[in-house]
């Protein structure tokens, strides 16, 4: 997140100058393969690099979708400890419940009783899939010594940072500002009156060498609290003013967005420059699939497609896309994609599974099969599609978030393992696929051809650098070393056997590993996340025709409305979860929705409107969009903020300027806007973009490799969006194939509205214009529109292409 360099410098020196404690090495991403620095101005630091392994209470040993407990499990033992976390129901805040630390939610309970007893508060943010996290709690929170420093000494509270983001955001925004880096678990000292002190990420138990441990740590926060408080208090609040002045972003009365072609190619030299040639993706190891830059540079190539450049995108994320999906970052036995890439070329990832990007993939994947017609791009997307539909879906038609990396190797096991769930010896591949394969050269059998297809060796194929902790020892995760024409010819098969042989041996191998112990599911649902998956859903539907998929998608969007819409209210919630009977559930008092849970599901919706043109849809949408300005819109400065600015426990009142693992809700806003303003005739959204835009003018031309989404949103406002109009009957054929035609386009720059020819209805009501549109002699009619111009209608859906692709 960009602060000023002065503000930076301000909160470091303020920092060292009362508490030299704080861990001032650069942000170390440490999960059990690969360790690397990240400068504290690395762009992708705010959601990029999150570590996880898990060690939560409780295996699930039915599918992944539904818990339950199978066979060889025992009852949970007594637990000699319990706090208030054990009322809560993120899973995170769960896997807490039985510390010896008297651990509180977020909420007014902690804020009264650091008040009444003039203690400070000790903050704790993480995740459920967070392996440091589970690092620090099994060594300082299960501490029986810690625990009581603890408790006697400080009000305690633990956070989901997923449940609630935007407390996240304002400590995670200190701990970076004073330490130069950031990370999960993130450690936080608070005033009574919720302003930071002092803060890190993950603190060893006791003293390491030079480094302080979490006990000393606190024994002289303590000492300084009793001894020199108020000048830990006034050291703390001219940290805060400094970064409410840092990381304010905000426009002039007269300013207005930057051009967006100067910014569309500054941002493609930027990433041309950090640009793999050989595996794909941007930057060495870790890798991230980044599906941000992805979009961007189709859109990119979308406006440019005759130059150089436009053609270089392209190639760019064709070939990314193709060396994600054959390496190991992909599951090939379960489907979807791993978080990372531990190593530059895609093999050894961390195995953790998160929705976003399951998400955000499959939109990538069908816009690749869009542009490019190979069907290869549409078998990776189906592939997520069907990973999600049958381990992360509920029955109530929402998606949960995450299932860890971590799980037990045997039932009997005593100890996670990172990959455990995922990986193969070359031993039980071999007894597994012990079948001799008929006509193959030298009598080979299907493991022979399974291995050298998928790299399998006999000893494993993962370097000793990327398993420094010797959890993957002998075992294989696989990647596809060959294409199938040149596994065929190396054991004198035709194509059509390998590809038999690969896909009946990945069958077998898959029922294998559903028997064995299965990760930690987080089976937490929340809007925003659940919005970006209804987009996958939604738009790899209309892309393919497949009306199963549409109908996944409107499952998705009558479950947002249903659990996590307040209807008396008017509101958003944030969150609910999956009771024990399998049932939803929500707590007692709701999270209501943040600024990511307005744009990602308006964006949902509108996907969803375009692909089936129910209008309710696009209904709903309007009254989402309407109540976000109501709640986020900065009146002065332009943009949204993150969260309800009238919220009085959240310090800062902060705007995302970073599109990261997630897009910025602010870019996605800015596209949400503009499809809106042509969908509902709404002028004043149009200039409500264009503020929004100028608010993050000096990012955008400074460094738009951090916001490629925000610059995709400045492409549309620059070349204005199509309203594509088809007047035909809805079921019928001719309408269908212009429907069809359009979908088989990425077309980035377009809204698409399908009318009867009739002048009733909200989409009249809105676009008065429409009531003049007819069908010609009875046939489907394409109208193409722009800037309140229309082309000659066109009924072939031949010419419509055409038409579309000038």
């Amino acid at each position: 997140m960009y602060r000023s360099q002065l503000a930076i410098s301000s909160c470091r020196i303020l920092s060292h100058a009362y508490f030299r404690l704080v861990n001032t090495r650069p942000f170390v991403v440490c999960r059990g393969r690969n360790i690397k620095q990240i400068p504290f101005n690395d762009t992708s630091l705010v959601h990029g690099f999150r570590t996880s392994h898990n060690r939560a209470a409780g295996v699930l040993y039915s599918s992944m979708a539904s818990g339950g407990e199978g066979p060889g499990t025992s009852s949970p033992k007594p637990y000699k400890y319990s706090n208030r976390l054990s009322k809560e129901r993120s899973p995170y805040l769960l896997q807490h419940a039985h510390n010896p630390v008297d651990w509180f939610p977020w909420g007014q309970e902690a804020f009264d009783k650091a008040k009444s007893e003039d203690k400070p508060i000790f903050l704790s943010v993480g995740y459920s899939t967070c392996h440091w996290c589970h690092v620090m709690e099994r060594e300082s929170f299960e501490d029986e010594e810690i625990g009581k420093i603890l408790s006697e000494n400080f009000v305690c509270i633990k956070v989901d940072r997923e449940e609630r983001p935007d407390v996240d955001k304002v400590y995670m925004t200190f701990v970076q500002a004073t330490s130069g880096g950031g990370g999960w678990p993130m450690s936080v000292w608070l005033t009574p009156d919720l302003k930071p002190f002092i803060g890190g990420t993950y603190f060893p138990p006791r003293d390491t060498g030079r480094r302080p441990g979490l006990n000393t740590i606190l024994l002289r926060i303590l000492e300084q609290w009793q001894g020199n408080r108020e000048s830990l208090e006034s050291s703390g609040e001219r940290v805060l003013e400094a970064l409410r002045k840092g990381t304010a972003i905000a426009a002039s009365e007269d300013q207005t967005p930057p051009s967006g072609p100067d910014v569309a190619n500054r941002c493609f030299q930027q990433l041309a420059h950090s640009y793999d040639e050989d595996y794909g993706g941007f930057r060495e190891a870790p890798k991230f699939p980044s599906p941000v830059n992805l979009m961007f540079l189709l859109s990119f190539w979308a406006v440019n497609r005759s130059s150089s450049d436009g053609e270089e995108a392209l190639q760019m994320v064709l070939h990314t896309l193709r060396m994600m999906a054959v390496g190991g970052i992909h599951d090939h036995m379960a489907q979807g994609f791993h978080r990372y890439s531990t190593d530059s070329s895609w093999h050894v990832p961390h195995f953790e599974k998160m929705l976003y990007d399951q998400a955000q993939l499959v939109v990538a994947y069908i816009t690749a099969y869009q542009v490019s017609r190979e069907q290869f791009f549409a078998d990776v997307a189906h592939d997520v599609l069907r990973y999600v539909s049958r381990d992360l879906s509920d029955k109530s038609g929402g998606f949960y978030s995450a299932e860890d990396a971590d799980s037990l190797p045997m039932f009997d096991s005593s100890e996670k393992k990172e990959g455990a769930f995922c990986v193969w010896t070359a031993a039980e591949i071999r007894e597994l696929l012990s079948e001799i394969v008929e006509g193959a050269t030298g009598g080979a059998t299907k493991a022979d051809i399974f291995m050298h297809h998928y790299g399998v060796k006999e000893q494993g194929n993962v370097q000793p650098e990327q398993d420094p902790h010797g959890e993957l020892l002998g075992q294989n995760v696989l990647i596809v070393r060959y294409s199938a024409e040149l596994t065929a010819a190396h054991f004198g098969l035709d194509v059509e056997r390998v590809h038999e042989i690969l896909a009946s041996s990945r069958t077998k191998l898959a029922e294998v590993r559903r028997a064995r112990p299965p990760p930690h599911l987080d089976s937490k649902m929340l809007a925003s996340w659940n919005g970006l998956m209804l987009s996958g859903f939604a738009r790899a539907g209309a892309v393919l025709g497949d009306k199963a998929l549409l109908k996944r998608a409107e499952e998705a969007a009558d479950f947002l409305q249903k659990h996590l819409w307040d209807d008396s209210e008017r509101k958003m919630v944030h969150s609910c979860y999956r009771g024990d009977e399998m049932e939803v559930e929500q707590i007692e008092s709701p999270i209501t929705g943040f600024l990511d849970d307005y744009a990602y599901v308006v964006a949902g919706l509108l996907d969803l409107f375009e692909a089936t043109q129910e209008v309710k849809w696009l209904e709903w949408a309007e009254k989402l969009q309407l109540k976000q300005n109501q709640l986020f819109w900065d009146e002065q400065g332009s943009g949204y903020f993150c969260s309800d600015p009238s919220d009085p426990t959240v310090l800062l009142r902060l705007k995302q300027d970073q599109d990261g693992a997630e897009p910025s809700a602010n870019s996605v806003s800015a596209l949400n806007l503009l499809r809106l303003s042509h969908l509902t005739g709404r002028q004043d959204w149009l200039a409500r973009c264009q503020r929004l835009l100028a608010a993050f003018s000096d990012r955008l031309v400074r460094v738009p490799i951090a916001l490629p989404d925000m610059v995709r949103g400045l492409m549309a406002l620059h070349y204005s969006l199509k309203q594509i109009v088809i007047c035909g009957q809805p079921d019928a054929e001719d309408t269908a194939n212009l429907i069809a035609c359009v979908h088989s386009l990425f077309l980035p720059h377009k809204v698409l509205l399908v009318i009867d020819g009739g002048t009733d209805g909200f989409l009249h009501q809105r676009l008065p214009a429409l009531s003049s549109l007819r069908p010609l002699q009875g046939r489907a009619t394409a109208f193409v529109c722009q800037n309140f111009v229309c082309t000659l209608p066109v009924t072939c859906p031949e010419e419509l292409r055409r038409l579309l692709l000038e």
